[in-house]
């Protein structure tokens, strides 16, 4: 993809999001694009970067600190977000690099985290990632433990919680999963819904997501990670 095909990719996930925001009477400030660069190298990140896009999603550690330094000299006002799978022995460098956290999801890498925030001084926001669909692949609280381990972040870890991420089965439809999740939030007074990607961001809108995560839809087919 050229430059100027995820610059155009990004200004048409921008007026989808305004148009889902308008359909369904939400503010589109209430709704940030996490642009999805993992995998991506920073000169496919740059141009999207120049047309004024600044919250950015990455799902390794390794990769997000190899690129986001130098980005980040440059433009000093991103916003990064780990969007994927964390391994407590990482949380050192999660916390140094990210502002936001969305795949919390149990008490080892809470205790590693409240270590580490405690330690650097240093707070990104954090979500609780919930496995709505209960896969045994994937990451993520069940539903029916969710009180519970949100109980713990709080009382045991001292952490604060900010919201709630999930990704629905691919087989499934998506929006039960989105209307669990905002059941959940409201529940708990949790202010972030960490929900929908390329293929589904209208529905999450809808059922009141506040970050929604795009990265094919601006960047094109995703190429494999070199980590």
């Amino acid at each position: 993809m050229s430059e100027n095909d995820a610059v155009e990719g990004l200004r048409q996930v921008r007026e989808s999001i305004r148009r889902a925001a308008s359909d369904y009477g939400r503010d589109p400030a209430a709704i940030t694009l996490v642009a999805v660069s993992k995998t991506f190298p920073a000169e496919a990140i740059e141009p999207v970067l120049a047309d004024g896009q600044r919250v950015f999603g990455e799902n390794y550690v390794q990769e997000a600190k190899a690129k986001w330094p130098a980005l980040r000299e440059r433009y000093p006002d991103v916003e990064l977000h780990m969007i994927g799978p964390l391994q407590s022995n990482k949380a050192k460098e999660a916390v140094e690099l990210f502002d936001v956290i969305h795949t919390l999801d149990r008490p080892s890498l809470a205790e590693a985290l409240a270590k580490e925030i405690a330690k650097q001084g240093r707070k990104p926001r954090l979500l609780v990632q919930v496995n709505t669909g209960e896969e045994p692949q994937k990451g993520g609280v069940i539903p029916a433990e969710v009180d519970a381990f949100l109980e713990a972040c709080r009382g045991r870890y001292g952490l604060e919680i900010d919201g709630l991420m999930c990704i629905p089965p691919a087989e499934d439809a998506p929006s039960p999963h989105f209307a669990l999740l905002n059941t959940i939030a409201k529940r708990h007074g949790l202010k972030l819904l960490s929900m929908g990607m390329s293929a589904d961001f209208d529905a999450a809108i809808q059922l009141g997501a506040t970050h929604v995560r795009v990265g094919s839809a601006i960047f094109g087919a995703r190429p494999k990670a070199k980590l």
